[in-house]
Order: structure tokens, then sequence, then C-alpha cells
């Protein structure tokens, strides 16, 4: 089967997506599909992996780069950039279909033609990720990507959802008929997060202990939560009442915190920005806890890579994919609510408690690993039958 993948952008790129594209590309290469990745952040043309990938950035000062900048009709660019190279590339030598994610609507351009059917895997949609506030310039530009996530889902001959959850919350989400194909897949990890994660032993006692977020500074990743937790734990352990700790911020930069953030807070705190592979790596393996207390994840990339190497995870329990991942093999604790105190209260024991940090470790460890290169690719190849028949 010859697969077309659309991607905003692909490894060496850090990012959840990037990390998606490339183990969905892979394990359909592995399970026998021929995948050509078209990408956003990129030119040219390279084999990796066993995948094409084929570099679409818009040429600065071209027309489409300068239609990127307009409002609500700016997000139109890269879906006309992906419908041109993929027509092409489909002329060349046809493909038998296309998979890309809903954020954004990458394929909104080549929805419902029967010649070549288009399967979206559904991420968090765009909505999920803006914050409160925004001007009336923003709300507009919101609701066109809104509007155009909605009809590629709906003009998309199979879906694909993380988990059971994710796919009901975009059945409502975009109005969905029911009538397509659909799966419910899990995605797999890098085959080399899953070496570094087995040589990686958990760190000693020595202080501070150290904590990691990996994510976005945004509502939906719980941020204003974490910080407010942090702040809190922060005064109890200045009285003495904690052990003395320090949280690393990757993907997040020094300008994402808030001017009124207590100075304690701050002590605590290192915000690194976006990182390097090899420098994740070492962030997961000197962490002691990982911290991820998102209101809501399609899937939660980050539990599995905390739970592959062992790691307890505080998360929350207002997030389905926590309590499905995290709660149900007890990997770590669940705040009941994304407040600072509920975080707190769902933290502390674990900053106090070395034996408690072990006992998690171990569950994290047996329930790691459920996801894998090989169902991903034969469940996928499965769904892009069921959808090139229907």
């Amino acid at each position: 089967m010859r697969v077309a993948l659309l991607a905003w952008d692909y490894p060496p790129a850090p990012s959840g997506l990037s990390t998606a594209a490339r183990e969905i590309a892979e394990s359909l290469a592995e399970a026998g599909a021929d995948v050509t990745v078209f990408t956003l952040d990129r030119t040219g043309r390279a084999r990796i992996g066993g995948v094409t990938v084929e570099g679409l950035a818009l040429p600065p000062g071209g027309g489409l780069a300068r239609l990127r900048l307009w409002g609500s009709l700016g997000h139109l660019a890269a879906p006309l950039a992906f419908r041109r190279a993929v027509l092409a590339a489909h002329a060349r030598g046809p493909f038998d279909v296309i998979e890309a994610t809903n954020w954004y609507a990458p394929a909104v351009l080549l929805a419902g033609r029967r010649d070549l059917p288009l399967v979206t895997r559904s991420s968090t949609p765009a909505a999920f990720t803006r914050g409160t506030g925004a001007g009336p310039r923003n709300r507009l530009d919101g609701v066109a990507a809104d509007a155009l996530e909605r009809r590629q889902a709906r003009g998309s001959a199979g879906l694909i959802a993380n988990t059971e959850a994710h796919g009901a919350v975009i059945a409502q989400a975009y109005r969905l008929s029911g009538r397509q194909p659909s799966a419910v897949i899990g995605l797999s990890l890098p085959p080399e997060i899953w070496a570094s994660a087995r040589a990686a032993v958990y760190p000693g006692e020595d202080a501070p202990l150290r904590l990691l977020f990996v994510g976005r500074a945004e509502l939906r990743k719980g941020f204003d939560a974490l910080l407010a937790a942090i702040a809190i734990l922060a005064e109890e352990q200045a009285r003495g009442a904690l052990p003395s700790f320090r949280l690393d911020l990757v993907g997040v930069t020094p300008d994402d915190l808030p001017p009124d953030l207590s100075a304690a807070a701050r002590r605590h705190l290192r915000a690194r920005g976006r990182i390097d592979a090899a420098a994740l790596t070492e962030a997961y393996t000197q962490a002691h806890v990982v911290l991820a207390p998102s209101r809501y994840e399609s899937f939660g990339l980050v539990y599995q890579e905390a739970m592959a190497y062992g790691r307890p995870v505080v998360a929350c329990a207002e997030d389905a994919s926590a309590r499905a991942f995290v709660g149900e093999p007890g990997a770590g604790p669940l705040a009941d609510a994304v407040t600072g105190p509920a975080l707190a209260d769902a933290l502390r024991p674990l900053l106090r408690d070395p034996g408690l940090r072990h006992a998690y470790r171990a569950r994290t460890l047996a329930a790691a690993g459920r996801f894998d290169r090989a169902s991903l690719g034969r469940e996928t190849l499965a769904l892009y039958e069921a959808a090139r028949r229907a």
C-alpha cells in the first residue's frame, strides 16, 4: 500500500506531533507500506528510517508564506501547499490513502476525494489549546480553524482516535455522524526512547529532588495549577516541612512565567525551553517524579514516556487518558482537580517518602510498553483498508 502522511513537522523537531508522525510512518513502513511523509518544517527530499520525507517549507516572501500572515485566511496556506505537493506526487505514482492530523486541518483541501481516501487521526483539537481572553481577531481566527478541522473530519473516509474517550470527544466536537469507519489505535514510543529508558537507573536521594514537566505553558496542560502548587510547596519547604526540590520546565521559556510568581517559587524552577532529544533523555533520567497535570490529553505521550523510564507520574483525574494510563495501573497519584492545592496534595507525599516513590516506580515499569509499533502499523493498515472500501 502506498501512503501519504501529512505532518506539520518531523523528527528531529522536538514536538509531540512530530514524534507521533514518525511512529506512524515507521510502523507502517515496518508493516510493508510504502510511506511518503510531507512536512512543512524543511526543504528537500530524504530517506529516513525506511520512509521518504518530502520537505514543503514555504519560501519566505512567497505567495503562500504571505497568505499565512493573514488572519483567518492564513489557515489555508498550509493546506494549499500540502494539496499541491500530494496531488503532484499522486500523478507520478498514485497513493492508496492519505493520513493527516486534525490539528489545524492540513488535509482539508484533500478531503472528500473518491480517488484518494483521507484518514484523519485526531490529536487535540485546536480549540482545546487556545487560552481564554482572546481579542476579536484571535476569536475569529479560532472560529476559522475550528471550521476547517470540522470540514476535514467530516470529509474523511476514515477516522482514528488514540483512546475511546478521545474518539467520543472528537465526535461531539466536530458533530460527526458516525458513518465513517473508525478505530481506536494507541501510539507507540520510538525505539531509542525504549533503549535509553531501559538503561536509565533511578536517581539517588541526594538533594534536591528533581521534578520534571514536559509541555507548553498553557491552560490545557494545567500549567496554571502547576505553578500554584509549586508556590504552595515552596513556602512549606522554606519552613523546613519538605526536602529541597527543583522543577525543570521543558518546553517553557522564562518569558512564560507570570510576573507575579513568588520569589520562593522561582527559586525552585528552571525554565529550559525546547530541548533536543538527547537533553530530553537526560531530563527524564535525572527526574525523580514527572508532573503532567493536564486537563485534557488526546493520548498523553508524556505519560507513556515517563512510565517507560519508570518515573512516578503526578497527573489529574480530570483527564480521561490520565485515569486510564496513570490511575488504573497505579503509575502515580491523581490530583482530584486541576488546581494548585489539589496538585500540591498529590505531590507532597512523594516529596517526603522515598519508599513511596520507589513503589510507584515499580508499578510504572510493570505498566510500560502497552503500545508497540507492530500493533500500531497492523491496526492502522486495517483501518486504511476499511476507509478505501467505504
